[in-house]
């Protein structure tokens, strides 16, 4: 038995965890970030100090931020490490809320531990303490309910040990995992008991590839042998699970074509024959035009979000079947599709074995190569555009180089705003791996882009990291460039300035209502200006902030000057911003895809009555895809 108090039994117990998978260990929690108030400092930061050999610390200056950098890090790591987050009892608890339903939306694992009020409750109400009158058990904390994957109050030393262990069971579990929340009222943190020392010693967490039942997975290759037009969307779990080569063999051996989801984008490289890249809202006309015919689609690692099925317009065969190979039974059981349980890259070498030599039939296959050399040739065209009708590059024109700087190996880290839409057309996917392309798109939250790069740059410290992030997201979170100055993490940073909300406002106009409230404008006598031109843009000055946050800034004006940056920005020894303003008008078109997003019904504005004309035309594709492969 070892004399502690809880919090130095938590770090201790938390710096010998260990993850394996496929026989290769490798520590799970690589530290702590943290800002310390009076809710946590006594305890866990009492802790980190004592422990700070064991357990590395990093102060951070956002406690949302420092959530990203945990889920971005875990991301990297294909869900194999992550970062604890400690706060103080509050605002700085609040703060990770997001942060907390990003990991949890993702199926990241993250670790928070925000401090909690006291569980004598003696000196009640303290200092941001929430008061609720018909329950004294309630505190800010208990937010993090619906966006934590495991929660748990310790009110009592002991309640550590159970906790912790279970703590650690769901951050590892390849389904259930996520946000897990272990919250510490301030005096328990302090308070000491006697921990028995195997709950100190180093402690192995396996994570097994489940392989899918026999009879699923027998009934799925019938239903693909029966298959005219069988098309394969690789999800986040292809590269999660390390299924990139696998999936590349079963396509080559079966000529089924594969095309992607945001999280699954560069399952498959973009120069294999049958890769239509993105599918849904926001992919290529390769990938939606096979989805449109498609009558067994089988989905590998996705949740089948709205966009990925472009709100359920995507897959048109009247008889539509699915397939969903998934490690969760959740997702597995989507579209009514027939659901083969497991790991994805045991299960798609076992349908490969089950399959034989079955081939799709020659005139899909052709098909396929014939699209996807068809949106090659779009591609190129897109990117040889000369510039905006501004006269600024153009987003597309800004993609292309950083796609060019990363080569094969590079990073690109995005999340909010048009540019996620536009990469997951445009990115060309070189790396074998399938880790080339970060996108956070299940929250889409604004900020992640800066801390989730810190994460991912820390994660694979040989990888150049290019952090794509737009004006609107980067005046949300810039605070974390400081976190990159002060470890020195050498991101690149691609700062584009369009003075406003681009995505929001084309999504505004599309409905008719003309961009409204989407740029950075003064008011006109108090009101949001309605014309970009009555007023002028704001006098704001992006790259002088992020240099004055200590990060080195290169201001680029022109395409030539952006690929001059971005060669000058590798190898620096810490972050570095290149800032370049772009046209916000030009876009990349949505080639033959739809998201449901309604009109008002009725208006006084002819605008919004054309776009509602317009929706009720769409929105009369879209369906419920019921029928099971049973029918």
């Amino acid at each position: 038995m070892s004399r502690l108090t809880v919090a130095q039994a938590l770090i201790r117990f938390l710096a010998v965890q260990e993850v394996e998978r496929d026989g290769v260990r490798s520590r799970f929690v690589a530290g702590c970030y943290g800002i310390f108030g009076h809710g946590n400092v006594a305890g866990i930061g009492q802790a980190l100090h004592q422990y700070r050999d064991l357990l590395p610390y990093h102060p951070a200056r956002n406690e949302q931020a420092m959530v990203h950098i945990a889920a971005g890090y875990a991301r990297q790591r294909n869900r194999l490490g992550t970062f604890a987050c400690t706060t103080s009892v509050g605002p700085g608890a609040t703060n990770m809320v997001t942060g907390a339903a990003l990991a949890t939306i993702n199926r990241l694992p993250v670790l928070l531990l925000p401090g909690d009020t006291f569980a004598t409750r003696t000196p009640h109400p303290v200092l941001q303490m929430l008061e609720v009158a018909h329950d004294a058990t309630v505190s800010v904390n208990d937010c993090f309910r619906p966006v934590s994957r495991y929660y748990e109050r310790v009110e009592r030393p002991e309640q550590l040990i159970p906790a912790a262990l279970e703590a650690m069971r769901v951050l590892t579990d390849p389904a259930e995992t996520g946000a897990v929340t272990l919250a510490l009222p301030e005096d328990v943190q302090a308070e000491a008991f006697e921990v028995p020392e195997p709950f100190l010693e180093r402690r192995v967490w396996t994570v097994y590839r489940q392989p899918p039942a026999p009879e699923a997975l027998a009934r799925a290759a019938e239903v693909i042998r029966g298959a005219r037009r069988p098309l394969i969307v690789a999800g986040g779990g292809v590269i999660y699970s390390e299924a990139v080569a696998a999936l590349r063999a079963l396509v080559d051996a079966t000529g089924i074509p594969v095309c992607e989801t945001q999280a699954g984008r560069g399952a498959l490289v973009s120069e294999h024959p049958l890769s239509l890249g993105a599918v849904g809202a926001t992919g290529t006309s390769a990938a939606n035009r096979l989805a449109r015919e498609a009558d067994v689609v089988i989905g590998v690692g996705t949740r089948w979000s709205d966009f990925t099925t472009a709100s359920k317009s995507a897959f048109q065969d009247p008889g539509v079947r699915f397939v969903n190979v998934n490690v969760a039974a959740f997702d597995a059981g989507k579209q009514s599709g027939l659901p083969v349980l497991g790991d994805a890259r045991v299960s798609l070498e076992q349908l490969g074995s089950a399959l034989g030599s079955w081939r799709a039939e020659p005139a899909w296959e052709e098909r396929a190569r014939s699209e996807a050399r068809e949106w090659a040739g779009e591609l190129a065209r897109l990117i040889s555009l000369d510039g905006g009708t501004a006269g600024l590059p153009t987003q597309t024109q800004i993609i292309k180089e950083i796609n060019d700087a990363a080569g094969e190996t590079g990073v690109v880290v995005c999340a909010a705003g048009s540019a996620p839409g536009d990469l997951h057309k445009l990115w060309v996917a070189r790396d074998p791996a399938g880790k080339g392309y970060h996108v956070e798109y299940g929250y889409s939250c604004m900020g992640y882009e800066i801390p989730g790069g810190i994460g991912v740059k820390l994660a694979a410290p040989e990888r150049e990291v290019y952090v794509l992030v737009g004006d609107g997201s980067y005046l949300l979170l810039p605070g974390e460039l400081v976190t990159a100055v002060a470890q020195r993490v050498p991101i690149v940073i691609v700062l584009v300035d369009n003075h406003g909300y681009a995505s929001i406002g084309a999504l505004s106009r599309s409905l008719g209502s003309g961009g409204f409230g989407t740029l950075y404008r003064y008011s006109d006598n108090g009101s949001v200006p309605v014309d970009p031109a009555s007023t002028d843009v704001l006098p704001i000055d992006l790259a002088a902030n992020a240099e004055s946050l200590g990060a080195r800034v290169i201001r680029a004006s022109s395409i030539e000057e952006l690929r001059a940056a971005l060669a000058a920005a590798r190898g620096a020894d810490g972050p570095v911003v290149v800032y370049i303003e772009a046209d916000r008008y030009e876009g990349v078109p949505g080639y033959e895809s739809w998201w449901d997003v309604p009109v008002a019904e009725v208006s006084e504005e002819g605008s919004v009555r054309d776009a509602r004309e317009t929706y009720e035309r769409d929105h009369a594709a879209q369906r419920q895809y019921l029928r099971s492969v049973d029918d």
